[in-house]
């Protein structure tokens, strides 16, 4: 593997995360769109030599599209764009309650705290907070965008289960990630896909309603049911486009978070703590028990050292999984094991 050094890979990650904050606005823009054509969808009646309804002519009108866009792209925009703000902030807190971890003083815990410590002075970093997770499974992961914000978090598992050696590969193995800024992309990443989740479950049950609940209202005739039926044809047509937009940004999202990130954090914890076989050792350890019972989502599981296992996936979940941020573990170990 070509190497990286950590100035370029702080360049990197700092590009990345310009470009998926840049990109935000723009997909969601994309997608509102998208919805708006289900209101282009248009029904005109046609009338016989009596005066009576015979007939619905449909057609497609975009003027429509582009009205109604103009007119909710602004508050859309500004729901969004304070939605992503306080999520971006807030992120500390969000994956706490998620994932369920608690602060860890010198007092809780002097082993594991003495160990960041250490390593921290070792480095010339300032001390990220601690973080532990009472939970007997193995996992670690580092979080936040800045130095009011950086953590490290540890399961009880894997802080009873690794000897000093192992548990001070994985500590440094996050505070690399932290020195490389990828919490910062992870972060962008998990909001950014949470938000867009979120707009995508609402445009196909409004759309969903707005189907049943209009079409029925209007279905006076055969002729008129027929047409009710190519509605639902827009509908499903604009689902799927939002689908594949939304498939679209989880490449973006994938590229974005590189794999190699992984093993440029393993070989910083091996530079740092020169012992990569102590962190070899501990990946093995941690791969034969990874799961962690109350992690549902994705896009926080690629916080994690080792990915958790018995993740339930939605669909968007599935789509991004295609494009996994971790590398194989026995890969890791093998590599670290030459190092």
């Amino acid at each position: 593997m070509k190497y990286v050094g950590i100035q370029t890979q702080i360049s990197r990650n700092n590009f990345n995360s310009f470009l998926l904050i840049c990109m935000f606005p723009c997909i969601i823009l994309g997608m509102l769109w998208v919805f708006c054509c289900i209101f282009g969808y248009q029904e005109v009646p046609q009338y016989n030599i009596y005066g009576e309804e015979s007939s619905y002519y449909s057609y497609f009108d975009f003027d429509v599209v582009n009205d109604a866009w103009m007119t909710s792209a602004p508050i859309a925009s500004v729901i969004t764009g304070v939605w992503l703000i306080i999520a971006y902030f807030y992120n500390v807190k969000m994956i706490q309650k998620i994932t369920g971890a608690k602060p860890l003083e010198r007092k809780d815990n002097p082993r594991v705290y003495n160990l960041v410590e250490n390593l921290c002075i070792s480095c010339g970093m300032t001390m990220p907070k601690v973080n532990i997770i009472y939970d007997d499974q193995l996992n670690a992961f580092a979080s936040g965008i800045n130095e009011k914000t950086y953590t490290v978090t540890l399961t009880q598992g894997i802080i009873d289960c690794l000897n000093d050696e192992e548990l001070e590969g994985v500590i440094a193995h996050e505070l690399t990630h932290i020195r490389n800024r990828d919490t910062k992309v992870l972060i962008i990443s998990i909001v950014f896909v949470g938000i867009l989740s979120t707009v995508l479950s609402f445009i196909s049950q409004f759309g969903l309603r707005l189907f049943l609940y209009g079409g029925s209202s209007r279905s006076r005739s055969s002729e008129k049911k027929g047409s009710s039926g190519a509605a639902v044809i827009v509908v499903i047509l604009a689902a799927i486009v939002c689908t594949a937009i939304a498939y679209f940004l989880t490449l973006l999202t994938r590229f974005a978070i590189s794999r190699k990130r992984e093993f440029m954090a393993d070989a910083g914890g091996a530079e740092l703590t020169h012992n990569p076989l102590a962190l070899a050792s501990a990946l093995r350890k941690i791969s034969g028990n990874p799961g962690l019972g109350n992690i549902k989502r994705e896009d926080v599981a690629q916080l994690f050292i080792i990915h958790p296992k018995d993740i339930k996936q939605s669909f968007l979940d599935k789509l991004q999984s295609i494009f996994s941020t971790h590398p194989d573990t026995e890969e890791r170990i093998r590599i670290l094991e030459q190092f």
